[in-house]
């Protein structure tokens, strides 16, 4: 098998079963909320805090990545999920938020060790479609867990659903194994032993920001994931319960309708980045998404107040659009960044990515509670990613004539 089939089977498969299992999170809101004597919406506080792991390791992180290599580190990763899916089987609240915050420090190796090992592997005229076939592990444990945990909470109830899970993710770290001495180049001895302490260190977390000065293009390209991470995060953690809330779905039509737009997701990420492959100008075609996206979402919101099939197929162009453009990013973010420095640069735009997707379900709880109205926040959402859109077709056109003018000069 080529290096770069065994890195992509890898770093997709922990993807998939990451993404599975904190899928779990929201798709279990309303049982998880009720359980706990909460208003359904409160499961938004749950996914920022999830985020907030996420954006912990994304933040300190890197020694520990460095130390112990790129498939060791997933494996850690799924390991720290399935303890955070171990203590959210508790009916004690703070012990669940404890573990939510865990299933987000576990999620956070995927996309900087995933970077790491395929921008070594991946060959160049292809790199963008294979990041974007790893990055659709997301949309397709998202589908996954939209199919499966439903019929687990009705047939077995909903602790036996969080230990199912929980196996599931102890028995992906095994299944990981003999990928490791082929993709693994050792541990970096430079860290030594620094990396625990580098984990609640303010001068790691600050210097891991600094990477984003390694490249013109990046400070916008950060800029414009986190928008998309912001309208993704509320997405995903508020249209299961939209559906059950304002169409009357059931547990199982709600599944549905997430596994739905995560397949179609899991289409558009491959395709966008078939395309972007093939056209280039990656930045300029994320810009362009983003507009379609904020389109999708408003389209959701008025056709699929029709319910039916009207409510799965925006859902499928919500998915297509709006959840599709992480594979495209995340190769752009590795082509741009200095060889050394990929893991790097992809943790740290990733961290204002994962920021959005904490502050986004916040305030999209508080708009909710404020208005009592779940298409206000969604419109809320989509607009500031079309503005970012907007912002950036600005900038870029800017950049053209300006890149135009010193051309010109330069003849003369």
């Amino acid at each position: 098998m080529p290096l770069w089939a065994s890195a992509l089977i890898a770093t997709l498969f922990v993807q998939t079963v990451s993404s599975f299992s904190s899928m779990a999170l929201p798709l279990l809101g309303p049982p998880l909320m009720a359980r706990s004597g909460l208003s359904p919406e409160s499961i938004g506080y749950v996914s920022a805090l999830t985020s907030g792991g996420i954006s912990w390791f994304l933040a300190c992180g890197g020694p520990m990545l460095g130390h112990f290599g790129a498939v060791r580190s997933l494996q850690i990763g799924l390991a720290c999920m399935a303890a955070g899916l171990l203590l959210m089987a508790q009916p004690v609240g703070l012990v669940a938020l404890l573990g939510a915050l865990a299933i987000g420090f576990g999620c956070g190796p995927n996309t900087p060790a995933g970077s790491q090992i395929l921008i070594r592997t991946a060959p160049p005229r292809h790199r963008t479609l294979i990041f974007s076939i790893k990055q659709a592990g997301v949309p397709l444990g998202g589908a996954i867990a939209g199919l499966a945990i439903a019929p687990l909470v009705q047939h077995h109830g909903l602790q036996a659903a969080l230990w199912t899970i929980t196996g599931v993710t102890l028995a992906s770290i095994l299944l990981v194994q003999p990928f490791r001495r082929r993709l693994d180049g050792g541990p970096a001895t430079a860290v030594g032993g620094h990396w625990g302490r580098a984990l609640f260190s303010p001068r790691v977390f600050l210097r891991s920001l600094g990477v984003l000065k390694a490249h013109p293009s990046l400070p916008l390209l950060t800029a414009l994931g986190a928008s998309y991470s912001t309208l993704q995060a509320c997405l995903m953690a508020f249209t299961a319960t939209y559906a059950v809330t304002r169409h009357g779905a059931t547990l199982a039509e709600a599944g549905g309708i997430v596994a739905v737009m995560q397949f179609s997701s899991m289409i558009g990420r491959v395709l966008m980045g078939w395309v972007a492959d093939r056209r280039g100008r990656a930045l300029r075609h994320l810009a362009l998404q983003a507009l379609a996206s904020a389109a999708a979402v408003a389209l959701l919101l008025v056709a699929g107040s029709a319910g039916g099939l009207a409510l799965y197929a925006c859902a499928a162009l919500v998915g297509f659009t709006a959840i599709g453009w992480n594979g495209v990013h995340i190769a752009e973010l590795a082509r741009v960044a200095p060889l050394p420095l990929v893991s790097d640069v992809t943790s740290a735009a990733s961290l204002f990515g994962f920021l959005g997707s904490i502050g986004g379900p916040l305030a999209f709880a508080g708009l909710v509670r404020w208005t009592g109205s779940y298409e206000i926040a969604f419109l809320s959402a989509a607009l500031q990613l079309a503005l970012f859109g907007a912002i950036s077709f600005l900038v870029l056109g800017r950049q053209g004539r300006a890149g135009r003018r010193a051309t010109q000069g330069e003849v003369e």
